[in-house]
This record gives structure tokens, sequence and C-alpha cells, in this order.
């Protein structure tokens, strides 16, 4: 089988310069994706470590700051959420949280029985360029000029995406493919993710952002087809990982219809992702339990409370004390003196500096999550 290129050049003039812009096939392929015997495992593989990782209600919204595997920590996330401590590096932790209320936001609406569609990923844009790095290039709203990708100028760059008066028609295409109304509804749920990843990115519907839109897209096309309830799958490490294999990939697509080869990609990943945050799952598990039979060998009249502060820290691994309260529904002294309990035990430590509130850590299970998240 044999494919050309999966799109057509188009002359766009950006600052009297003519350049070729890439403009992209409709989905899906033509002719179809192959699913040879090694790919159909490869497939399966993938499904069933999605399955494992869907069955885990542990891992629940605090493993969303790792999404994005930018220099922030989860430390940092955390710290900027309490009160914008001075001293967390603004703009890596400020592009963390806008990404984290997009998917929020995405994934709310898609409960409400929202369809996913272009108007949801304009909303989610909205949110994800809010403020920080970004915030003045027409958030929420597909571009009206022409955009590149590497180089100093289109004429020079490593890629050219759609002229800007294709980005409605491409991403119109695109919206009925997800919809199943363009045959993407006979593909797998992993597969009409994996094309339709590829196709947001090469038609780079906005001026910035597209790159943490196009990863969004994957873990709400997982959540709306079923595949996962919760959004708990995020790809953006392991592409980081593989930057220059997962660039290759795609530019292999664009030129030359290599659709297969981006395919074995993306389910490897999808694979070693959903694998590695059931590891993670696991070990949380098996730390959260040591810690409770600590508290329950420790004894006293205030064990309860202490046990619920303490499910109140696998929540939120670092949090202050009036949210203790908020989240368990105990008064603030009896907040206070189960947390000083978990600190006796060794569990909790109290953050230092911190003059407004006190903020309390729960370092171990910090730690883990973090592991889990590192290149």
């Amino acid at each position: 089988m044999r494919r050309e290129a999966a799109g057509r050049h188009a002359s766009s003039v950006v600052g009297g310069e003519v350049v070729r812009a890439f403009v992209p096939l409709p989905l899906p392929p033509v002719p179809p994706l192959q699913l040879t015997g090694e790919r159909q495992g490869l497939l399966e593989r993938a499904t069933l470590a999605l399955g494992r990782l869907d069955s885990i209600a542990l891992l629940e919204a605090v493993l969303s700051s790792q999404i994005e595997g930018t220099p922030s920590s989860l430390s940092d996330l955390l710290l900027f959420e309490l009160d914008e401590q001075p001293g967390v590096p603004f703009d890596d932790v400020v592009e963390v949280s806008n990404y984290v209320a997009a998917l929020e936001h995405g994934m709310a609406r898609l409960r409400e029985g929202f369809p996913l569609c272009n108007r949801l990923l304009r909303e989610m844009h909205a949110r994800l360029m809010e403020r920080g790095r970004g915030s003045d290039k027409l958030p929420g709203e597909f571009r009206r000029s022409q955009n590149w990708i590497g180089g100093t100028r289109p004429g020079n760059a490593h890629f050219v995406p759609p002229p800007p008066g294709e980005v409605e028609g491409c991403m119109g295409a695109l919206e009925a493919f997800i919809h199943g109304s363009q045959d993407g509804g006979g593909l797998p749920v992993l597969l009409k993710a994996a094309l339709a990843h590829v196709q947001f990115e090469t038609i780079h519907p906005f001026l910035d952002g597209n790159g943490r839109l196009g990863r969004l897209l994957i873990a709400l096309l997982l959540h709306d087809g079923g595949v996962l309830r919760q959004p708990l799958l995020y790809l953006s490490l392991y592409f980081k990982q593989h930057r220059a294999a997962y660039y290759e990939r795609l530019d292999g697509v664009r030129a030359s219809g290599a659709w297969e080869a981006w395919v074995d990609f993306f389910l490897e990943g999808v694979e070693q992702t959903a694998q590695g945050a059931v590891e993670t799952a696991r070990r949380l598990v098996a730390l959260f339990q040591a810690d409770m039979q600590k508290v329950q060998e420790a004894g006293g009249r205030n064990a309860a409370n202490v046990l619920r502060v303490l499910d109140a820290l696998r929540h939120r691994p670092m949090c202050s004390l009036r949210q203790i309260g908020a989240s368990t529904g105990i008064t603030f002294p009896t907040a206070s003196k189960a947390m000083l309990a978990l600190v006796d035990i060794g569990i909790a430590r109290e953050l230092a500096g911190q003059r407004r509130n006190r903020v309390f850590v729960y370092d171990a299970y910090l730690q883990v999550l973090n592991e889990g998240g590192e290149a």
C-alpha cells in the first residue's frame, strides 16, 4: 500500500513573501489504516492498559498538575493555588494552572451533554490562554493571520500550516470526523484520537497554544468515547521524552501519508503512559495504607479525626488548615490538633515561612507523585 502526501499546498502571502502553506486532506486516511497483526496487538495492549487505568479510582485531579511537564513542580502549583505565593516561577505555574482549568472546563461541558465540537475547543482555548504567555494572541478565536513552526519567518519555517482562509473549513472537516459523519464512527476511539491529534496540529488553528490544546483533545476524545471516565492519560511527558520521534512522525504523515508509523508511536505511548500511571497509583495506595496503620497504632482519642485529615492530604498533599477544615467539615482547632498529630508521627510537615496561614505537606505522597511525572 502506498499513499501520497496527506494534503496539498496553497500559496500564502506573509509580509510580502509568498510561502507554500500545507492544507491537510480530510480524515480518515485514504486508503484506510492498515491494522496488521502486530499493529492490532499494539491497539489491544494499549486498550487493555487504559482499562486498568480507568479502574483505579485513586488517581484523581491532583495528577493533572503533571500533564504538561513544565519546569514547575507539583509543589509549585499547589503553593501557587494556595495564595499565589511569591518566589514561585509565575509563567510556568500559570501555564499549568491554565491547562488544568481548560481541561476541567471541557470535562464539565461534556458531562452536561455538550458535544465535543469546535465551539468547545474555542472555549477551552480561551481558558488555556486566559493569563500568562500568549494571553494577547486572540484567546478563543481561530487565527486570522498566517502562523508557522520553526524558523524566523514563514519563508524559512520548518512547517507552514494552512492559510487563515482555510482554517474554518479544515476545522469543520475535523469536527465532522470526530462526530463520525466522515467515516470516523467505525474507528476504535484510540485510533480516532491518534488521527485527530495529528490533524489538529497540522491545521494549527490558533495563534498560540496549539500543542497544549491538541494534547487536551486526546484526553477529551478518550473520555467522550467512553474509554476513560476521568481524563487520567496525559501524553505530554511521553511526547516530550521522545520529541524528535514525535516531530518526525508528524512530518512523515504530512509528506508521505505515513499514518501507520504515527499510530504505532502513539499506541506505544498510550500503553507506556497508562502502565506508568497504574504503577504510581499502586505506590500511592501502599503508602497511604502504611500511614493509616501508623495513625491507628499511635492511637489516641483523636485518631478518627487524624485519619480524616490524612485522607484530605491524600486528595491534596499540600494544603492549609483552612482548606483541611473546609474539606473535612471539622473545626479549625480540631483540624490543627489532628494535623499536629500527623507531624508528630512523621507523616506531615509544616512548610516554613507561611505567615498568613499555616501550610502542611504530605511529603512522601508528594514525592511519589512528582517521581511519576519526571522525564
